[in-house]
């Protein structure tokens, strides 16, 4: 039984701070969300983790030293969906936790006693955004609704038994190639053969996994965030502005049409104001 943490993405909806660092590398309450996961999978007795990287990955380096942890480079990172991450892994799948870099466990989820693929939910009451899973009567995830209601939906990481990783590798082989693969998640790609991928939801209660899209929901989880948010360019829109970090809210990345983020759009007060990354500007906006 072994670990993979994904880690490779640039997490531009996080921005600014993912701009400076891999959210996977920011620290909550007081540690950083990998080195946390990482312990948490070695207390349940999970001795081999495998860390997919790619977006700044000479910052994972010291975690080989300080956890013996192995790296593998998925170099296709900037082209395609976490489905490349997946393929990067594939010599490591077999009885396997999936794990995401920047989820937050406040407890310890991991077992070495798991025997069939699960994906972690967390009950949604009320509309959601969230991909919602629909179980059969056997306790099987029968089909996916991107939206729902009063659902259970996906949050966190996945087990996948040695079966599951042979077929869905079987799957991934055939389909990597083809041009409409490479935005998919691999989500999208068990979705679409349910029938061939047997799998059942773990349900967790709602305070016990987090995940953070903006610098806002962090706020809301670790209140340090607000008068210290750790970055630069945070600190230096703040310094521009004369307003101290926690009046900078409602921070929202935006594209010019490529993959990465263009620069971060923040509320203060009632003003907006937009900052690019490229000619390194501030300027205030109309919204």
């Amino acid at each position: 039984m072994n670990a993979i943490i994904m880690a490779a993405g640039t997490s531009s909806r996080f921005a600014p701070l993912s701009r400076e660092k891999p959210k996977g590398l920011i620290e909550v309450r007081g540690e950083i969300l990998i080195e946390r996961q990482i312990r948490q999978l070695r207390e349940a007795g999970i001795d081999e983790i495998v860390l997919i990287l790619g977006y700044r990955k000479e910052q994972f380096e010291y975690l080989k030293a300080k956890f013996g942890v192995k790296m593998v480079f998925n170099p296709d990172y900037l082209t395609r969906n976490n489905n490349a991450s997946i393929w990067a892994a594939r010599d490591f799948l077999n009885n396997t936790f999936i794990c995401s870099s920047d989820n937050y466990f406040a407890q310890n989820p991991f077992s070495d006693a798991e025997n069939e693929a699960y994906y972690a939910g967390v009950y949604a009451k009320g509309d959601t955004k969230e991909w919602c899973m629909h179980e059969s009567s056997d306790g099987f995830i029968e089909h996916v609704t991107i939206g729902g209601k009063d659902a259970w939906y996906m949050l966190g990481h996945a087990f996948w038994d040695s079966t599951f990783s042979q077929r869905f590798l079987s799957i991934l082989e055939k389909e990597y190639e083809l041009p409409q693969t490479a935005s998919k998640y691999w989500e999208n790609i068990f979705i679409e053969h349910l029938s061939e991928l047997p799998m059942k939801i773990r349900k967790y209660p709602d305070d016990m996994i987090f995940e953070f899209d903006t610098l806002d929901e962090l706020r809301s989880f670790d209140s340090s965030y607000w008068a210290d948010s750790r970055c630069t360019l945070l600190r230096e829109n703040a310094k521009a502005l004369n307003c101290r970090e926690r009046d900078i809210t409602d921070i929202i990345a935006f594209h010019d049409g490529s993959a990465d983020a263009a620069g971060y759009r923040f509320r203060k007060g009632s003003e907006h104001y937009e900052y690019r990354y490229d000619d390194k500007t501030l300027r205030r906006v109309d919204i």
